[in-house]
C-alpha cells in the first residue's frame, strides 16, 4: 500500500487514472487551484481518513491531453458488516464529490467511478457534493447547509442573530462560563468524553477517537478545539476546520447540563470570535437533515439552509445504503443504544461507527 492508504496507479480509461500518493504535488495543487475545492478533496483528509479507519483512498484523476490534472475524485472504500459497502466521496464528509474543469471531465470521472466499483464488486458510489454525474441517481430535499459571512466584531455579530437567540447569546455570555482553545492532548481528551456523551444521548455510535487525532493531526493549524466549561470542567467542545477563510465546526456537542448552561450559545458564539481573530470571513454551521432539531436551531441564528444535493450510482439490482440512524429501521437500536453506559457505548461505538463513512 502507498503511503496513506491511496491505491498504486491503475489505468481505468483513456483520459483517467487513479492515482498514488506519489502524485501528492499534483493533487495538493490542483486542489489550492481550484475557488470550489472543500477540505474534504484534500490529501490532509483523505489520508486522515485512511489511517484513522482504514478505509483505502481511491484517488481519481482526470487528466488533458497534455497530462494535467483536469479533475478530481477521491472515494473512500467504506466497508461494514452492518450497513454494506460503498465507494464514497469524501469518507466522513458532508461535501467533496467531483472536482473538474469542464463536463467532460466530470463525466469521465463519473464512469471510472462506476468502472472501479464494478472492478472491486462494490455495489454503489456515494458522491456528497460537487457536479452531477448524468443518469445516477439524485437525493435531495433531505440535508441542508448553512453558512453566513462573519461580522465585522461582536457587536455586529450580536445585532445579526434574531432577537430571541440574541437574548440567549447575551446571558451565556454573562454566565461566568468560560473558554479554551487548542490541540493538546488535555483538550482532545475532553473533547471527545463531550461528543461522545452527547452522541449516545442522541443514541448513535460515537466515531472513534484516532479519527478526530488523525484530522487535527493533518490539518495542523488549520484545525483546533474549542471547549466551554463550568468552573474549569468541560461541558461543550467543538473541533472545527478552518478552510480559506471559512471556519467549520465540524465535530461538536455538549452534556445534559449544557443546554440549560447556555454553553452551546456560548461555544459558538466564541468560536465566531475567535475565528474573526484568525482573520475568517465566514462562518459554515455545516449540514443538518431538513425538519429536525439541529435544523432549526441554526435558522435560529440567522442562517438560512441552503439545499445540499447528493448523487449515487447503485449496481443493477442493489439498494442504497441506510445509514441514517433516523430511518424506522433503526428506532429500537437508537432507543437501547441511549441507554447503553458511557463506557460500553465508548468501547463499541467506534466499531459500528467507522462504516458509516
Amino acid at each position: 500500500m502507498a503511503r496513506g492508504g491511496v491505491n498504486a496507479p491503475v489505468s481505468i480509461g483513456p483520459s483517467v487514472i487513479a492515482s498514488s500518493s506519489t502524485d501528492a504535488a499534483a493533487w495538493d495543487a490542483y486542489v489550492a487551484a481550484r475557488p470550489d475545492a472543500t477540505p474534504f478533496h484534500s490529501r490532509a483528509w483523505c489520508e486522515a481518513i485512511t489511517r484513522a479507519t482504514g478505509h483505502k483512498c481511491h484517488l481519481l484523476a482526470a487528466r488533458d491531453g497534455d497530462g494535467n490534472v483536469a479533475g478530481l475524485l477521491p472515494l473512500h472504500h467504506v466497508r461494514s458488516p452492518l450497513f454494506g459497502q460503498a465507494l464514497v466521496g469524501s469518507g466522513f464528509a458532508v461535501d467533496g464529490g467531483l472536482l473538474a474543469d469542464s463536463d467532460v471531465a466530470a463525466a469521465a470521472l463519473a464512469d471510472a467511478a462506476v468502472d472501479l466499483a464494478k472492478s472491486l464488486g462494490v455495489p454503489s458510489v456515494e458522491l456528497r457534493g460537487g457536479t452531477l454525474p448524468a443518469g445516477w441517481h439524485v437525493e435531495e430535499g433531505v440535508y441542508a447547509g448553512f453558512a453566513r459571512d462573519l461580522a465585522v466584531d461582536d457587536d455586529a455579530e450580536l445585532l445579526s442573530i434574531p432577537r430571541k437567540q440574541r437574548a440567549e447569546v447575551r446571558k451565556a455570555l454573562d454566565s461566568g462560563l468560560t473558554v479554551t482553545t487548542g490541540r493538546s492532548a488535555a483538550e482532545r481528551r475532553d473533547h471527545y468524553r463531550i461528543y461522545a456523551t452527547s452522541v449516545r444521548n442522541l443514541g448513535t455510535p460515537v466515531f472513534p477517537k484516532k479519527l478526530f487525532d488523525a484530522v487535527v493531526d493533518a490539518f495542523g493549524d488549520d484545525a483546533d478545539i474549542l471547549t466551554v466549561r463550568e468552573d474549569g470542567d468541560a461541558v461543550a467542545s467543538v473541533l472545527s476546520l478552518y478552510w480559506r477563510g471559512t471556519v467549520m465546526p465540524y465535530w461538536g456537542g455538549g452534556l445534559a447540563k449544557a443546554r440549560g448552561l447556555r454553553a452551546n450559545e456560548l461555544m459558538y458564539f466564541a468560536l465566531m470570535r475567535h475565528a474573526r481573530a484568525q482573520g475568517c470571513m465566514r462562518f459554515d454551521f455545516g449540514r443538518s437533515k431538513v425538519g429536525t432539531g439541529p435544523y432549526s436551531y441554526k435558522k435560529n441564528w440567522g442562517f438560512e439552509p441552503q439545499p445540499r444535493v447528493y448523487a449515487r450510482w447503485l449496481a443493477p439490482g442493489e439498494t442504497a445504503r441506510d445509514t441514517n440512524p433516523n430511518s424506522a429501521k433503526y428506532r429500537l437500536q437508537v432507543d437501547l443504544w441511549k441507554k447503553l453506559p458511557l463506557w460500553a457505548a465508548n468501547r463499541i461505538g467506534p466499531l459500528i461507527a467507522r462504516g458509516l463513512g
